[in-house]
Order: structure tokens, then C-alpha cells, then sequence
């Protein structure tokens, strides 16, 4: 299985069955990213909530490959009213697909459509695939309940923010990796604007300091799970 990094939030999972799986796909209007939305594809696109950010150019990469959105109840009926494939889902719900298995957890954050529609709750997602446990936390503050996640599911990889301003800071995303108790901890959601300006070698080191493993992914990199 790959785990390939575009910055921002937004990520790409390649199975062991060659299953391409989108996550968050912000890309054509994201200043940091070194791909465009026709340089991607996609089987399943998950969208951890409706920001624009987060929405990004997944209906442009939907109806070129015919992709199936997972997201949780109301956002999935939005994306089903704009003609796409959905699945629905919802928070502590989890289903198993052809490529593993998907459950939604919950995040502390806001969701709303770039024109206006209410995308349901903001969420994060764990993933089980190929005998590896993904946590892809969305964009989130600091909640106590991470540790729970960690316990119900041994998290392998944990990709958390750490830009502060929307979502947690470094100290507070330290805090997180320290309650999942991942194997590896990725940082996102940072540098993509100056407001959410940090340095990613600040929470390494902070979470090193810890004991535990991380990986600063450049934008654009692919590594091997």
C-alpha cells in the first residue's frame, strides 16, 4: 500500500489491489500543492467535511473517473444531488468496501458547502486496509475521546493538523499523538496560507521527544506503508 501526500489536508491511498482512494482533494486552488486535479484519479473520494478546502476539485475528479464519494450522511446527499455516486455514512458507522474497511469518527470543526449547503458533522475517518490501520483525523481541535480511538483501533498512521487558527497548533497535536498512540504520526493542514503558518519540524521533534515516530511528508510524496 502508498500513502502520497498533495499538502494541505489532502491525500491519496493506493491499495495493494491498485484501488485509488482520494481523500479531501484540494488541488487546483491550493498555492502549496505540486498537482492539479487532471493528474489524479480516483475509485472512492472520502471528504472528511464540506469546507472548500476539504471539497476541493473532487467533482472534477468524480465525473472523469467515475468515482464514488464515502462521507457522512448529508454530505454524501449533497454530492448524490449533484449527480455523483455516493455511499452514506455517518459518525461511530463503519462499513467494509472492496478495498477494506471505512468507520467515520467524530471532529471537532464546522462543515458547510462552498455555496452554502449545511455538509452535516465534520468528521474524521480510520481506515483498515491491507492489515494497516490509517487515521485521518479532518480538521479538528483537541478532544479527549482520540485516546478511545487509539484504544478500539491500534492507529499504524495518524495524519493530524497542525496549523492552528481552524484546527490544533503543534502543542495540541502533539497532545494528540500522545493520547492515539499511533505508530507514526504525519503533520497536515499547514503552510497551505499564512494563517495557518507552522513548522513541521517543531511538532517532529516535539513528538520524538515523546518517543513516538514521525514522518514529514514533503507535497508530493509518496511513501510505501
Amino acid at each position: 500500500m502508498k500513502l502520497r501526500y498533495f499538502s494541505h489536508s489532502a491525500f491519496q491511498i493506493i491499495t495493494g489491489s491498485n484501488k485509488k482512494i482520494l481523500i479531501d482533494p484540494f488541488l487546483d486552488g491550493n498555492p502549496t500543492s505540486p498537482v492539479k486535479s487532471d493528474d489524479v484519479d480516483a475509485d472512492y473520494i472520502i471528504l472528511t467535511h464540506a469546507h472548500g478546502d476539504h471539497i476541493g476539485d473532487a467533482f472534477k475528479i468524480a465525473k472523469r473517473c467515475n468515482s464514488t464519494f464515502i462521507c457522512v450522511n448529508e454530505l454524501a446527499n449533497y454530492c448524490s444531488s449533484n449527480g455523483f455516486n455516493a455511499h452514506n455514512m455517518h459518525i461511530g458507522g463503519g462499513h467494509n468496501f472492496d478495498f477494506g474497511r471505512v468507520k467515520f469518527t467524530i471532529a471537532h470543526h464546522g462543515s458547510l458547502t462552498p455555496d452554502n449547503h449545511y455538509g452535516g458533522e465534520a468528521s474524521g475517518v480510520v481506515f483498515s486496509i491491507d492489515g494497516k490501520n490509517l487515521y485521518h483525523t479532518g480538521d479538528t481541535g483537541l478532544f479527549y475521546d482520540m485516546k478511545l480511538i487509539g484504544e478500539m483501533t491500534p492507529i499504524d498512521y495518524m495524519m493530524l493538523p497542525i496549523g492552528d487558527n481552524f484546527t490544533m497548533g503543534i502543542n495540541d497535536a502533539v497532545k494528540a499523538v500522545e493520547l492515539t498512540n499511533p505508530g507514526v504520526a504525519i503533520p497536515m493542514h499547514y503552510n497551505t496560507f499564512p494563517v495557518i503558518a507552522a513548522d513541521p519540524k517543531e511538532f517532529k521533534q516535539k513528538v520524538e521527544k515523546l518517543g513516538k515516530k514521525c514522518i514529514v511528508m514533503d507535497f508530493g510524496q509518496q511513501i510505501e506503508l
